[in-house]
């Protein structure tokens, strides 16, 4: 009796179900489309973006606004970057670049400045006639996206002897538009952002040691580029300056630290054709595992690519001729 009960309560619940569904198809109308407009969508579904609202997403945020000054180095106008935490944990990233401009774009009706940090797929970073030949990043989406994961985000741009400012809030809204502060001597840009807690759940602590180690990383692969960390949170203050005229090579040394070399000197080459660049260091040791480490445009490839295949390929054959 208890069993033929239960299987009718399931029918029940099953026809329930059939009507409900029937009932929402009936009402499914334009009205029921959603179009997020602007950053919206990036505050709607921020993993799309940045990968997670987690540490990791949280650290990107930091990556993205670093790429685009070292997009400014890779164009050979930038030499040094500065990172620092804040008291408050809130970030500021300064370069000495050529700083965005703040002249007015055509098709936005809004200054260069506000439209690269408001606007999705905005910058100068999408081929022919870009300020860019290469660029690592969400490419054209980084600064944007950052800004609107952001409680609030202050930008000052010096560039052509005046420096500007422009101050948003809440997820990307311009609070005070791109205005005039004065002359100025210097060159470059300064961003600074506090993530938004009600994006950033899990937590909004930057963590010293994994922003150190990605900017040590990066000024490796880009040789004679200075980047400096400091950390303003604790007392002392914690900082440290990294400068590798090396590049790569000195990279590879510094993998091989712990480890015995078969030789001391570092194998290097490079080569340019058809527009890309290529960089190569290799040095052998006693171990047995390989390590290599490839990247693209300064964005570590860890699942590896045609460019490292072809590397070990080329690797393979030369070896096989000696052997």
């Amino acid at each position: 009796m208890e069993i033929k009960e239960t299987l009718q309560e399931k029918q029940k619940r099953e026809l329930e179900l059939e009507k409900t569904l029937e009932r929402a198809d009936k009402k499914y109308t334009a009205s029921n489309i959603m179009v997020l407009e602007g950053l919206e969508a990036v505050r709607k579904r921020p993993s799309m973006y940045i990968g997670s609202t987690s540490s990791t997403g949280l650290h990107h945020l930091v990556w993205e606004i670093v790429d685009n000054a070292v997009d400014e180095a890779l164009a050979g106008y930038c030499t040094q970057i500065e990172v620092t935490i804040n008291a408050d944990n809130t970030i500021t990233v300064i370069d000495d670049g050529r700083g965005i401009p703040t002249d007015i774009v055509t098709k936005t009706g809004k200054s260069a400045l506000e439209t690269v940090f408001t606007i999705l797929h905005a910058g100068g970073k999408f081929g022919e006639g870009g300020g860019y030949k290469v660029s690592g990043g969400l490419h054209g989406v980084g600064a944007s996206v950052v800004n609107a994961l952001s409680e609030w985000m202050e930008v000052n741009v010096y560039r052509d002897g005046f420096e500007h400012h422009i101050r948003f809030e809440n997820g990307g809204k311009c609070a005070q538009p791109t205005a005039l502060v004065g002359p100025t001597d210097k060159n470059g840009t300064k961003v600074t952002f506090k993530p938004d807690p009600t994006i950033f759940t899990e937590t909004t602590e930057f963590n010293y040691e994994t922003i150190r180690d990605r900017l040590k990383q990066m000024a490796f692969l880009n040789r004679g580029v200075k980047i400096i960390i400091s950390d303003k949170r604790v007392t002392p203050e914690l900082g440290e300056t990294f400068f590798f005229e090396g590049g790569i090579i000195e990279y590879v040394r510094f993998l091989n630290k712990n480890k015995v070399p078969s030789f001391d000197e570092v194998i290097y080459c490079e080569g340019r054709e058809d527009g890309i660049f290529v960089e190569v260091a290799m040095q052998y040791n006693e171990g047995f595992s390989p390590n290599g480490y490839s990247f693209c445009n300064n964005i570590h490839t860890h699942e590896g690519g045609t460019h490292e295949e072809g590397f070990r390929l080329a690797i393979t054959r030369v070896m096989n001729n000696y052997a």
